[in-house]
């Protein structure tokens, strides 16, 4: 008997795999079921169609962008280091995790209703880290704001206007040269003092 834990998994990352190929309006059912080696009636038996799948694979990349950035959070000390840990894993993930990219920036999936759940949390949870690594740099006394949220916003702004450069574009762009100068004119700003 197949454990059917695992053959979710299977269907998650076969399907993941080609979404991220094709795109999901080009994707189909019979795509996935040939991936896996399975007739359409057995993926049907786990998931009701293409966009219950779709769900799943999105939700499992945030799960997986969720482990890897709060990994990266803990193996730094320094408010310094959890920023630059924060900001580069953000954006190397976005490069590897496509599909939860697409479903977080692609105005084309809007009407999927667990999109704007998807895009919500995503948007929460993002300032909240940034908020915490902000008001814990200010208290040990190595930033300086006077509003940990707004300057959370800007951040998160600012690498959101990263995103359509390094990943649409898909030219050879030095994404770590780019993200360094971020972090410098966020750490340093551009002002001479």
């Amino acid at each position: 008997m197949v454990n059917k834990e695992a053959f979710r998994e299977k269907i998650i990352s076969a399907a993941g795999e080609i979404f991220s190929r094709y795109g999901f309006r080009k994707t189909t059912m019979e795509e996935i079921a040939r991936a896996l080696q399975k007739g359409k009636s057995s993926i049907y038996y786990y998931y009701k169609g293409k966009e219950d799948i779709f769900e799943a694979v999105v939700l499992n990349e945030a799960n997986i962008l969720r482990n890897q950035l709060t990994a990266a959070i803990k193996s730094a000390d320094s408010p310094i280091d959890k920023m630059r840990a924060y900001v580069y894993v953000r954006m190397k993930a976005f490069e590897n995790l496509s599909n939860y990219y697409n479903a977080i920036f692609d105005k084309d999936l809007d009407h999927f209703d667990f999109i704007e759940r998807v895009r919500a949390s995503y948007d929460r949870e993002e300032l909240a880290i940034l908020r915490l690594i902000i008001y814990t740099g200010v208290r040990r006394g190595l930033f300086i704001t006077s509003n940990s949220e707004f300057t959370a916003m800007t951040i998160q702004t600012a690498l959101k206007g990263l995103e359509v450069p390094l990943f649409w574009k898909k030219k050879n762009i030095d994404m770590k040269s780019r993200i360094d100068g971020v972090l410098d004119i966020i750490f340093d700003g551009i002002l001479i003092k």
